[in-house]
């Protein structure tokens, strides 16, 4: 059994490998919520439509008569037309993508949002749907001047069924509120992000969100049982069933799921929420490369089986950004490579005793170097925001290009090792630094390049080139943040021809006159 201690503890090689204290590591008392605090607004956030070569399409303009329309829907506190008010719905969270938006539209109903659409439907207005905004290839925000209309004031849970842990809410909850409501009731969300505080449900839907605990629940395409969405003319698709088998012609929310408001206004959500574990464990684990690394991991499917939950990589340079950056210490010392694996389960014991067994034959064969385990709630909250820190940290550098790929295992690590030598041209003063951290356990990747300021040579260099070499493995140019703005006229490298047509088609019939977040998803030409 492992040793009671009260502080971090580190793994370390004794006589028969048992685990003892040999240095202490406390977590910082004050709180370590760093995630998604908003960062440094900078001068230099091109507007979009001047960035990247796009051109509006043939929509109408605004007008005071719209906005009428707009007050007479809404009271005038909800219709928001302040330029400064706008700013921060016109710029997407990363500060690379940036509209012009007009007017904000804050509904509190589906009925108002039926009779908003409805209105920009019939006057050809675009409309751009907004959650939380904290997607990375410019979803959420405008291009133009479309018409924001954000679910934020649409946040009320609406019923919990506690014998099957069916949550129905609004699109507008905030992750972390829905995680919180569940988790008192013994349960929780089924998705886990870093912009959990921020992000919404109804964003995570429309985006197919992954994150922390895909791995052991799958991702929303699995989790959603139901939800109710608003068709570019107005109509209310209800599609609200709570039931897990449901086996009735077409399964008409998955057109929904990662669409990314394209072809529906997603207002509403039913979410399976599984069970909470009553034990959960979490080891920080330095290697020496990335190939142990994936024997680690394929030992720990084997060793750890039904308890394993989560199983995240974290490369030195990422580890060395948080450190510097937000003055997050690392639990360990420099190591090439470190893993996060994470336990769930019904017996405390039973769990850490598997895992102790895992744990030893790894460092038996040399496999983990050194590792340290969470030894309560705090410290596992304190090796979690280490981990979910790091984009924020990469902005720190002063600008970054954050991609999320998914690929092989295999190759899983090579992208971020092909791009340093891709860049390797590159001066100093043009790129800070590239790296890596994912979800290994579903070959998602994010892979990151940081420079001291914006720099057309040096994207240019990382875009198609990124794409296409994961194209080229066999991988996807979109793991978990959506296809949205930037990624649209690449989409050919993870879908067939006949496969777009066919979402061409799809998109043409539920939204004809294609108001719903135009210049999204789907290619240029």
């Amino acid at each position: 059994m492992l040793p009671a201690y009260r502080s971090w503890r580190q793994l370390t090689r004794l006589g028969q490998c048992r685990f003892a204290l040999s240095k202490c590591w406390h977590p910082p008392r004050a709180s370590t919520r760093l995630l998604h605090q908003t960062p440094p607004m900078r001068a230099d956030v091109q507007l979009t439509r001047e960035h990247y070569p796009v051109t509006r399409g043939s929509y109408s303009e605004l007008t005071d008569d719209d906005l009428q329309q707009f007050r007479r829907i809404l009271d005038d506190g909800r219709v928001v037309t302040a330029a400064d008010e706008l700013d921060i719905y016109n710029t997407d969270w990363w500060r690379t993508c940036r509209g012009e938006s007009r007017v904000l539209l804050k509904p509190r109903t589906t009925e108002e949002v039926s009779r908003i659409l409805r209105h920009c439907n019939d006057r050809r207005l675009a409309v751009c749907p907004q959650g939380g905004n904290t997607a990375v290839v410019g979803n959420g925000v405008p291009v133009f001047d479309e018409v924001i209309v954000s679910t934020q004031l649409m946040n009320r849970v609406l019923h919990f069924d506690e014998f099957s842990g069916a949550l129905t809410c609004e699109a507008g909850l905030v992750l972390e509120a829905l995680d919180t409501y569940v988790s008192e009731r013994g349960y929780i969300a089924p998705v886990d992000l870093g912009a959990k505080g921020s992000c919404q449900i109804g964003g995570n839907v429309s985006t197919n969100a992954g994150g922390l605990r895909l791995f052991r629940y799958g991702n929303l395409h699995g989790t959603v049982l139901g939800l109710e969405a608003v068709l570019a003319d107005g109509e209310v698709v209800d599609l609200m069933s709570a039931m897990k088998k449901d086996n009735t012609g077409y399964d008409l929310k998955q057109l929904f799921i990662g669409s990314e408001g394209t072809l529906g206004f997603v207002t509403k959500v039913v979410v399976q929420c599984p069970a909470k574990s009553n034990a959960v464990s979490l080891a920080f684990l330095g290697l020496k490369s990335f190939e142990d690394v994936l024997q680690v991991y394929r030992g720990a499917k084997s060793m750890l089986g039904e308890i394993l939950s989560s199983c995240e990589f974290i490369d030195q340079e990422s580890i060395a950004c948080a450190r510097d950056n937000l003055q997050l210490a690392p639990p360990l010392d420099d190591y090439p490579c470190n893993m996060l694996i994470e336990t769930s389960g019904s017996d405390d014991d039973h769990d850490k005793e598997k895992l102790t067994r895992f744990l030893e034959h790894m460092m038996e064969k040399e496999l983990v170097l050194d590792g340290t385990l969470a030894s309560n709630s705090r410290e596992m909250t304190a090796m979690w925001t280490l981990r979910e820190s790091i984009p924020d940290a990469l902005l720190r550098d002063g600008y970054a290009w954050l991609y999320d790929v998914s690929l092989p295992h295999h190759m899983f690590y090579e992208s971020v090792e092909d791009m340093r030598r891709h860049l390797s041209g590159f001066s100093a003063d043009q790129v800070t630094r590239v790296c890596g951290f994912g979800h290994l356990g579903d070959g998602n990747i994010h892979l990151n390049v940081t420079a001291p300021r914006f720099d057309a040579s040096v994207e240019g260099a990382i875009e198609p080139h990124l794409f296409e070499w994961t194209a080229a493995q066999g991988g996807s140019i979109s793991a978990e943040h959506g296809i949205g703005f930037k990624k649209r006229d690449l989409l050919h490298l993870s879908k067939t021809p006949a496969a777009i047509r066919l979402m061409k088609t799809l998109k043409a019939v539920m939204d004809p006159n294609g108001i719903l977040n135009p210049y999204k998803v789907l290619p240029s030409k």
